[in-house]
């Protein structure tokens, strides 16, 4: 039988793509016959303190020879050290959602510790896995060589297409996103602040706590929008199915992706689109399915809003894109093959 251990870096069901990657992952490779371990590093990652690092350096260290040891890279790309006494007598496997030294709001310092630290870990990995082509780019551009990376995108459930019949009322806007810097709600309520005179609500859905200063920002920033923005928190699996089911339109300003699997749950539900091209929102958004606009700014944003928002025609042609691009998603099932396969190689 083949085994592995998964080291996940707190919650798994924390509800954001790269924990719902790793959990799903772990679920379907269990379904297909693999004996996978999950062990919790609790911390602040990627900024644990003392006493996390070496609680990680203790599991770590129980680990028995040989083991294959995937490694989600919130908290391998912070272990450089901790790993490093463990590197041969491991194979190491880190799962690398998006590079940490590319989160948005850090300090120059901050951006350049991550990126050495990131950097010096990933030389202990015998193997990389990332979530899109775009992300492949940037792990190769911090010395990764690309034969040692494979790409596995994430999978989609099937999901009923929900019948919707005309909005009476304002159309609802849908935003999926933690409250952090990165996902550009800012931008997102500036440019909706230029269109009062069409009728829209926002919904947003998503954690306030992981940045309280962002989340209160924000806050600050829609309160002359009045009434018309929505803040809901993290909300369960069936509450979200019933806001994507809910939206007319989904939208997301970030100004990094590693993949977004929320614009790939957006076509599973048969949303059109209004997306930044930021990492590898270029490639996850098929073009008939949504309005791609420049990341970090406002202008076009607004512009692609505004267009989606006045055009009821547009709207349903791009629905029917969605659609379409749902048809041609992968399952967790076939995605979870092909890490068994990438894992396979380093086992």
């Amino acid at each position: 039988m083949s085994a592995c251990c998964f080291l996940i870096p707190g919650d798994w069901n924390t509800p954001t793509g790269g924990y719902t990657f790793d959990r799903r992952m772990v679920l379907a490779l269990r379904e297909v016959g693999w004996a996978v371990e999950v062990c919790r590093l609790d911390g602040a990652w990627p900024q644990p303190d003392a006493a996390e690092l070496a609680g990680a350096a203790a599991r770590i260290a129980a680990l028995a020879d040989g083991t294959l040891v995937v490694a989600d890279g919130l908290a391998f790309g912070t272990l450089a050290e901790v790993v490093a006494p463990h590197a041969a007598r491991l194979r190491w496997v880190a799962l690398v959602h998006h590079p940490l030294h590319l989160e948005s709001g850090l300090s120059d310092a901050a951006r350049r510790q991550l990126l050495a630290n990131e950097t010096h870990a990933l030389l202990h990995a015998r193997h990389l896995v990332v979530p899109s082509p775009a992300t492949a780019i940037d792990v190769a551009a911090m010395g990764v060589s690309p034969a040692h990376i494979t790409v596995v995108e994430p999978g989609t459930d099937p999901v009923p297409m929900a019948v919707r019949p005309p909005r009476e009322g304002p159309l609802r806007l849908l935003c999926v996103a933690t409250l952090t810097p990165r996902k550009g709600h800012s931008l997102l309520l500036q440019a909706l602040a230029g269109l009062m005179h069409l009728d829209w609500e926002l919904h947003n859905v998503g954690s306030a706590m992981r940045d309280p200063a962002t989340a209160e920002h924000l806050r600050l920033l829609a309160a002359p929008l009045g009434a018309r923005v929505f803040w809901h928190g993290e909300v369960n699996e069936q509450a979200l199915h019933a806001h994507y089911a809910d939206a007319d339109v989904f939208v997301l300003a970030s100004l990094h992706e590693g993949f977004g699997m929320v614009i790939t749950e957006a076509l599973a539900h048969g949303l059109p689109v209004v997306a930044s091209d930021a990492g590898a929102l270029a490639q996850t958004l098929p073009g008939g399915a949504g309005l791609q606009v420049p990341a970090g700014e406002v202008a076009p944003l607004q512009v692609a809003l505004a267009h989606i928002l006045s055009d009821a025609g547009l709207r349903e042609r791009l629905g029917a894109g969605a659609r379409a691009a749902a048809e041609q998603l992968p399952t967790w099932p076939q995605q979870a093959l092909l890490l068994a396969r990438a894992l396979e190689r380093v086992a």
